[in-house]
């Protein structure tokens, strides 16, 4: 059973398997949804991530009846900022950002948005750089839980979902970008992840909406 996608349905093989699935809901923080969190900070209109939540939230859902594991990631530093590099700090401060909360842990905005469908079984991966393999425990929760593929939403397509995805492939794992799930404050920038995913026969893998990934789920047996 697979999904259907582009460059080519997914998995390649045809073999969905939900127990072997995980989906990745990136980033769904209020600092990126909110009106004065840091998107808004950076000039852009938190709207474009805000529509997508009924969208993840249908995902979520369909998902979890059948057993996939679902992982949410928050990205933010320390509050006492000891993890950020002296190139981080100068980013902050050219964003206008000093003396604020907006990307730090304990923060009311660092917390998932609370209209995410977040259950207490599902994981959260907290990390400080836009991949969420790096310097995080990722890699090794999805190989203790016998993860193989992965389904990627959430924001914004072009940065934390992109990296996500390609630091992904590059460690062996199969993966589909559901692309109505997904959002950035530049909708050029959004098209341009999109279709990066697909070049060379698919080198990030596979594109699909959240129509064609829910018509999949829906045909296995709820657990």
């Amino acid at each position: 059973m697979s999904i259907t996608a582009r460059p080519f349905n997914y998995p390649y093989d045809g073999n969905f398997e939900p127990g072997k699935t995980a989906l990745l809901v990136i980033d769904m923080q209020i600092d990126f949804i909110s009106h004065d969190g840091y998107f808004a900070k950076m000039g852009y209109d938190p709207a474009s991530v805000r529509k997508i939540i009924p969208i993840v939230n249908d995902v979520i859902e369909a998902a979890r009846k059948i057993g996939c594991l679902i992982i949410h990631t928050r990205q933010g530093y320390r509050a006492d900022m000891a993890d950020m590099t002296p190139y981080e700090k100068w980013r902050r401060t050219q964003s206008g950002l000093d003396n604020t909360n907006v990307l730090l842990r304990g923060s009311p905005g660092f917390e998932i948005d609370p209209q995410i469908n977040v259950s207490p079984d599902d994981v959260i991966i907290d990390k400080t750089a836009n991949g969420a393999f790096t310097y995080t425990e990722l890699d090794h929760v999805l190989r203790a839980k016998g993860i193989t593929h992965l389904l990627f939403t959430g924001c914004t397509t072009d940065v934390c979902v992109s990296t996500t995805m390609r630091e992904a492939q590059d460690r062996n794992y199969q993966n589909l970008l559901i692309e109505d799930a997904c959002a950035s404050g530049d909708q050029y920038a959004h098209e341009a992840a999109i279709y990066m995913v697909t070049v060379e026969n698919g080198i990030f893998g596979t594109v699909a909406g959240s129509r064609e990934v829910i018509e999949c789920l829906s045909r296995f047996k709820t657990v």
